[in-house]
């Protein structure tokens, strides 16, 4: 049976520089699970890995939407499972690498959310609602999807609730066909402080390196406010700074307690799934690669 490895984390672990050092070892390519990387033109605040960072080895779904338009999950498998079958097909092996949970349980588990048609006067309707409003509610109905969701993103709340309303069920997972690979999960795991400095480290070397002006640039392509607030975390704090709302010292503190709580969200998202094996570094990646492969 062919095998995939799979690398995820929360942000600020390490999990690019692992999966590039990974697949420089093993013939490999990676291919990227990240909800926001997908899209061009958001480089410096999606934390997008560089030419330079990628030392040559090729990697996939990186710049393959246009940020004006929606990318759904559905769009993400589609995208994934051929990159998956063309790196095989090259005698390669693939590694998926990302902080997405959703992206990650729908590729490798075959999850989607069904299909629901949009409800524009729904959606009006609880569009006047605050976000921590929508929230509760969704709470309330679906605890288990509040637990994941960004409570702050406005759009996902009222997707969430619009689905529920609709279905009159919670947040429905429909399963189907797994991939016919052997898959390696491999978690990053750091320590709660560690961590924390990480994501300060990572979110003060992205604003020097322009993250701003990335914004900035992004607004004049055409993007109303409202779409880069829905984009969260580094897009809404620096548009919220943009358009005056907040001063530049409270968004770096606005961000760096956001990116520690989606980060929190992130491990939630993986604490039940008994398949991860959790590492802290290179090495114990390397050590569980070659075990895999001698299975």
């Amino acid at each position: 049976m062919k095998k995939l490895i799979v690398i995820l984390g929360p942000t600020a672990s390490g999990k690019s520089e692992i999966a590039v050092k990974l697949a420089k070892k093993i013939k490999g390519e990676v291919i990227s699970a990240d909800s926001r990387q997908v899209y061009k033109g958001m480089d410096i605040g999606t934390g997008k890995i560089t030419k330079r960072e990628m030392q040559g080895i090729p990697h996939h779904l990186l710049d393959v939407a246009s940020p004006k338009r929606k990318f759904t999950v559905s769009q993400y498998r589609k995208l994934a499972l051929a990159a998956i079958k063309e790196i095989f097909k090259r005698g390669r092996l693939p590694i998926v690498c990302g902080g997405t949970g959703f992206y990650i349980q729908a590729l490798i588990d075959g999850i989607v959310i069904p299909e629901v048609k949009p409800d524009w006067k729904l959606r009006k309707e609880l569009e006047k609602k605050t976000a921590k409003d929508l929230f509760l509610e969704l709470k309330k109905l679906d605890p288990e999807r509040a637990k994941t969701i960004d409570k702050a993103n406005k759009r996902r709340l009222i997707r969430a609730l619009e689905i529920i309303i609709k279905t009159k069920r919670p947040v429905p997972l429909l399963k189907k066909q797994l991939l016919p690979y052997s898959i390696l999960l491999i978690g990053i795991k750091k320590e709660k402080e560690a961590l924390k400095k990480l994501i300060e480290k990572r979110l003060l070397r992205r604003l020097k390196k322009g993250m701003v002006r990335e914004v900035k640039t992004l607004k004049k392509t055409g993007l109303s406010w409202k779409r880069l607030e829905d984009f969260g975390l580094e897009y809404r704090y620096i548009a919220q700074y943009l358009q005056g709302k907040i001063a530049y010292k409270e968004m770096i503190q606005k961000l760096k307690k956001e990116i520690e709580h989606f980060a929190k969200r992130q491990m939630t998202w993986w604490k039940s799934d008994k398949r991860i094996l959790w590492i802290e570094n290179y090495r114990e990646a390397e050590k569980l690669t070659e075990a895999f492969f001698k299975e």
